[in-house]
């Protein structure tokens, strides 16, 4: 396993990250919760949206005495917005799981650059900086000796 947090190899059954210190158990409980959310979602939008479209069907035909084309319209309407709705949350819930689960368990796998392929290329020394207390020990005593 490896931390979630700054990604260090972890040995089985820890609480806590050895390197950084995260909490580990935190982490899985708090997915559980955001789990059981996403799902929730889902169902109400699914239940609530069934609903608009079959009580939309009822107002629409008693009351405002409109046809089968315009009522079914209306449903097909109603029907593929919640079905996008569906589709969007099932695809964050995923998202959301999936990558819980890369970040903690499985060992990240990281794509090779163009640029690594390339033999590296010689290094040449930098110019050594002057320190900045010899640049005040000459300045003192050039004004000594005035």
């Amino acid at each position: 396993m490896y931390c979630a947090t700054c990604g260090a190899p972890l040995a089985p059954g820890l609480s806590y990250c050895n390197r950084c210190g995260a909490n580990l158990k935190e982490r899985s409980e708090s997915h559980t919760g955001s789990i059981a959310a996403f799902l929730t979602a889902i169902t109400l939008v699914g239940l609530i949206g069934m609903g608009i479209m079959l009580g939309g069907m009822l107002a629409l035909t008693t009351e405002a005495h409109l046809g089968e084309p315009l009522v079914g319209f209306f449903m097909l309407f109603v029907f593929l917005i919640v079905a996008v709705v569906e589709i969007l949350l099932i695809r964050q819930l995923s998202r959301f799981t999936g990558s819980s689960e890369r970040k903690i368990i499985d060992v990240p796998q990281q794509p090779i650059m163009p640029h690594e392929l390339r033999p590296s290329q010689p290094r040449t020394l930098a110019e050594p900086m002057q320190s900045v207390t010899e640049n005040t020990t000459r300045t003192l005593d050039y004004s000594r000796t005035d």
